[in-house]
């Protein structure tokens, strides 16, 4: 089979190509009878919108899944997990379980979050009930920490809806959508920096559902020690992780760009907290990854 691969790409990036070559595989056009065709995800969608109805055969593969902003979007991600909870508790799933107070036993992996504009008048009821509580803001659709700011006063969303140019929260299309989540007050951190988890997962198929685990993740760290300090809510040094956010910072070290590998992380946590919490920390992250894939399939 492996001189036969017939492959096509509209992105001509040679870590592809060379690839490709490598495994003898042959370069075809997108008209002829192709295997494995690497799509842009603008390609992907006009091959697969609804007008085209399109289908792959068995022996057809593709980079992309065409809704993948089903869960890559932060805004669709918690509207899918929130659904699939709420259909395991009509199921009477044990998944679906909540303690006392009405908090999931085990689908608690995602903050509080809601939309705005849309959740305000939800949200503000939230936040009345625990008013020292500090939010996290994000831009539905961005990346890189682009538009990410942290509040703790309703005054500083009052202010942000002003300098959107809207004067009510009622009209969703005249502004970009945000999601609000309750920020983690008390991450992990080491050296006393926060960090986060750069993970890769391959999901071949949903039916049934395989996915597998790249070993060589990364830890990206922010540059300055972290602290709940109201002070420095605006500081995204000491709250944000992303590399085009950290790489302005005085301390940002261009070599290893402030990242592990999720190898040093396991030694790290395993000398400082134990093989066994270690292991079941990684377990329940896989856990996690499995859950969120069902919530979209």
């Amino acid at each position: 089979m492996a001189g036969r691969v017939k492959w096509v790409t509209d992105i001509e990036k040679s870590v592809l190509i060379n690839n490709f070559e490598k495994r003898g595989w042959i370069q075809v056009t997108e008209n002829e009878d192709w295997n494995f065709y690497w799509m842009s995800v603008q390609t992907i969608r006009n091959v697969f919108s609804v007008e085209t109805g399109y289908r792959l055969s068995d022996d057809q593969i593709v980079n992309h899944f065409p809704n993948h902003y089903e869960l890559t979007r932060k805004d669709l991600m918690v509207k899918n997990i929130k659904r699939y909870r709420k259909e395991l508790e009509k199921e009477g799933s044990p998944l679906a379980e909540k303690d006392e107070n009405g908090k999931y036993l085990y689908l608690d992996f995602v903050p509080v979050t809601y939309m705005l504009p849309a959740d305000y008048n939800l949200f503000v009821e939230e936040f009345r009930k625990s008013p020292s509580s500090t939010w996290i803001m994000k831009p539905c659709g961005k990346a890189q920490g682009k538009g990410i700011f942290l509040i703790n006063k309703l005054s500083q969303i009052k202010k942000w809806s002003r300098d959107s140019k809207t004067s009510s929260f009622v009209s969703q299309s005249t502004k970009e959508a945000y999601v609000i989540s309750v920020y983690i007050n008390n991450p992990l951190l080491i050296g006393g920096r926060k960090f986060d988890l750069r993970l890769y997962v391959l999901v071949s198929t949903y039916r049934p559902l395989r996915c597998y685990m790249y070993k060589l993740g990364f830890c990206r760290f922010c540059t300055v020690k972290y602290t709940p300090s109201t002070s420095e809510l605006d500081n995204m040094f000491v709250h944000l992780t992303n590399v085009a956010i950290q790489k302005h910072g005085e301390d940002y070290n261009h070599i290893h760009g402030g990242k592990w590998t999720v190898n040093n992380l396991r030694l790290y946590l395993e000398s400082t907290r134990g093989r066994e919490v270690t292991s079941k920390l990684f377990d329940e992250i896989h856990w996690i990854i499995v859950q969120s894939l069902k919530a979209v399939a």
